[in-house]
């Protein structure tokens, strides 16, 4: 058995980002990997949040948005290199967590028993985990995936990591990170944690977009329902999860953020925590309204977007101002 830290699925606490009340229970698999990681090797995930501020249209998506490299190396000393893959997978992953190094690789959600009732045995979804510990000779493994740790073993380890050969011979190897600490950039604890993560919060307002996002997303969205209205739901759940998904569950994020800071002091972030919340919940209600309209092929009424890009601009301005 290799293993960096002694955690059990049966005990472990998930991260709050992870919690009941929660309007996006999820977010993206890297950024939900991530979060469970830093959590669960002893890191606050929440003070490397300002980057949620600056994520923007891009005219066929929101921002993918994830924890930058640099913002990590910066609070935390944690130094994110790629792995060139040369020998198979499973001995790299070894190697590495032999090395006290958490691996992050994408995987096939066909494979992992966490995604049950979704992926496990159902579709081939590309996701992220972070290797926690492995035995190769009795085939274990463990992981943080989504919203907290898990274990899975036997055939389905063969399975994910193609012990008994490829699937096809055009599979391509996934991406993988692994995560050094740098002695260079010591963790960092109490105030010098909040410092460094308002000098952060300077950074991604400067970022931040120039002009309201949600005013080329209404344009856009209104062309995309000509063809929306036509389509089956699994193009609703990609199209949703690129854009409704992505921004409503990175500003819950904002607004996490914007409340562990007035948690630790910082004043005047009433007006932007309470406009994220409104932008949050009503990306989530309008997902819904999408889905329904869709179904019935029926209209439907943007004036949503023009109320979130109208917290948009209240929350971002108040910052600006605050923290310029």
């Amino acid at each position: 058995m290799k293993q960096i830290k002694p955690l059990d699925p049966a005990t472990y606490q998930r991260h709050l980002i992870h919690g009941e009340n929660r309007v996006w229970t999820e977010t993206n698999c890297y950024v939900d990997v991530w979060v469970e990681l830093l959590h669960g090797f002893g890191y606050e995930p929440i003070a490397a949040l300002p980057f949620t501020l600056g994520i923007d249209f891009e005219g066929d998506q929101w921002t993918f948005f994830k924890f930058p490299q640099d913002d990590l190396l910066k609070l935390y000393g944690l130094d994110i290199q790629e792995l060139a893959v040369w020998r198979p997978l499973v001995q790299h992953i070894e190697e590495q967590v032999g090395a006290g190094r958490p691996i992050l690789v994408e995987l096939d959600s066909y494979f992992l028993p966490d995604t049950s009732g979704t992926a496990y045995k159902l579709a081939h979804v590309k996701s992220t985990v972070a290797v926690n510990e492995i035995d190769v000779e009795n085939q274990h493994l463990g992981y943080f995936h989504n919203q907290s740790y898990h274990r899975l073993a036997g055939q389905d380890f063969s399975d994910i990591f193609q012990t008994e050969g490829l699937v096809h011979e055009r599979m391509l190897p996934p991406y993988i990170e692994y995560v050094k600490t740098r002695t260079a950039y010591p963790k960092l604890e109490g105030s010098a944690l909040l410092d460094a993560s308002l000098a952060l919060l300077h950074k991604h307002l400067k970022l931040a977009p120039e002009k309201n996002p949600f005013l080329p997303f209404k344009a856009q969205l209104s062309r995309d329902l000509e063809w929306l209205m036509q389509a089956d739901l699994e193009a609703f759940h990609t199209y949703s999860f690129a854009t409704l998904r992505q921004y409503g569950a990175c500003f819950e994020l904002s607004e996490t953020y914007l409340r562990w800071l007035e948690q630790h002091g910082v004043d005047g972030l009433a007006t932007p925590i309470e406009a994220f919340s409104q932008i949050s919940q009503t990306a989530k209600t309008f997902q819904f309204q999408l889905a329904r309209a869709m179904t019935r092929r029926r209209p439907l009424d943007l004036a949503a977007l023009d109320t979130m890009a109208e917290h948009w601009d209240n929350a971002m301005s108040q910052l600006k101002s605050h923290f310029s």
